[in-house]
């Protein structure tokens, strides 16, 4: 029988999944999923399991595939740190952690490139190469925490992908994370970010956890100027993005984090800021805004620092909890927008031709 990945199951799924196995031992397999999640290694199984006992762990241990992504890069600068985990077919994704004032945030990823094609985004420029995995995702987690020794405090689905392009894999990847019986992440503590997949805000609005946080990248005050730098906005237009975020900002416990990137003379401008606010009204938000990071094609600049606060003032002046978003990372290409590496998918193309022939 295949190994069960660790990575891939919730304490009680695991559990039963080892009691199908072997016929027994659902209790001390939950113990084996505690200590991996709570510790990071099960290496003190004598502390807690009788003797008679010991041959059935064993074999639960033996059953189960533990194995991580091996990490390719890292790179640091001011306490934000982006690194890279490669996977069995040699692509990679990358994760930052980013150091904020009530402890420290990973950004992750839930895909090897993006298909929505952001024209501000490093990602998008890529294409989507491939899904991440729920045990590739929550290797993100376990990396941070166990081995590169950072206490995370917030997970935030904002690094490389669109995670409803994956929604799958990503639920269950929550499911994980929050499970009290191992990581013990509050979904309080999780922000999944979309581009504006309004099939997907509706699921979650039916089906997750009222706690877990919800973030939009609206990014433009009109559809005209959306339909130029978000290719969803022609599947789901503003009106619908709108008509979603209200449905899912019926429930009391619900609020969104808006996103809204600013982009020199594309965006940013007062009437922008009014728009915005015309648009974003009966809806329960705090505001987001972040200048545009350079990429290695840069077709936008971000606006000159007096344009961010001006912005930002009218947006208090609205009435909305707004924050301008320091830049941190820039310069190792971990800021917002500035994940991934369009030769990727060259070489993974070209690999995949050769192989063909």
């Amino acid at each position: 029988m295949p190994k069960e990945s660790i990575f891939s199951h919730t304490q009680e799924r695991f559990s039963e999944a080892m009691f199908l196995r072997f016929g027994k031992g659902r209790q001390h397999a939950a113990k084996l999923y505690s200590d991996w999640f709570r510790k990071g290694h099960v290496r003190d199984i004598a502390q807690w399991a009788e003797p008679q006992a010991m041959p059935l762990v064993e074999g639960m241990i033996e059953a189960t595939d533990f194995s991580l992504p091996e990490m390719s890069h890292k790179r640091e600068e001011g306490g934000t740190v982006k690194f890279l985990l490669k996977f069995l077919d040699g692509l990679e994704s990358e994760s930052v952690l980013i150091p904020m004032e009530a402890g420290t945030t990973i950004c992750i990823s839930s895909q090897v490139g993006c298909k929505m094609g952001c024209a501000f985004c490093e990602t998008g420029k890529m294409g989507l190469i491939r899904h991440l995995t729920c045990e590739e995702i929550v290797a993100q987690i376990f990396w941070a925490r166990f081995i590169l020794g950072r206490e995370v405090r917030n997970i935030v689905f904002m690094g490389m992908g669109e995670p409803f392009d994956n929604y799958e894999a990503v639920m269950r990847a929550v499911a994980v994370l929050t499970c009290s019986g191992g990581l013990g992440f509050g979904p309080s503590r999780i922000t999944i970010s979309t581009s504006g997949k309004v099939d997907a805000i509706l699921r979650m609005t039916k089906e997750a956890d009222p706690a877990l946080n919800l973030a939009v990248s609206v990014n433009a005050p009109t559809d005209e100027i959306r339909n130029r730098i978000m290719p969803v906005n022609r599947q789901w237009n503003m009106a619908e993005l709108k008509s979603a975020m209200l449905e899912y900002c019926a429930h009391p416990r619900r609020e969104i984090l808006v996103e809204y990137v600013l982009l020199k003379g594309i965006n940013d401008s007062l009437l922008s800021a009014d728009l915005l606010a015309e648009y974003l009204r009966g809806l329960k938000v705090k505001v987001n805004l972040i200048p545009y990071n350079p990429q290695t094609r840069d077709r936008f600049a971000p606006p000159e620092m007096e344009t961010r606060e001006e912005f930002l003032k009218r947006m208090r002046e609205h009435g909305y909890q707004t924050l301008l978003r320091g830049t941190k990372g820039q310069q190792i290409m971990a800021a917002c927008g500035q994940l991934g590496n369009v030769g990727v998918r060259r070489e993974f193309i070209a690999a995949r031709a050769s192989s063909l022939r």
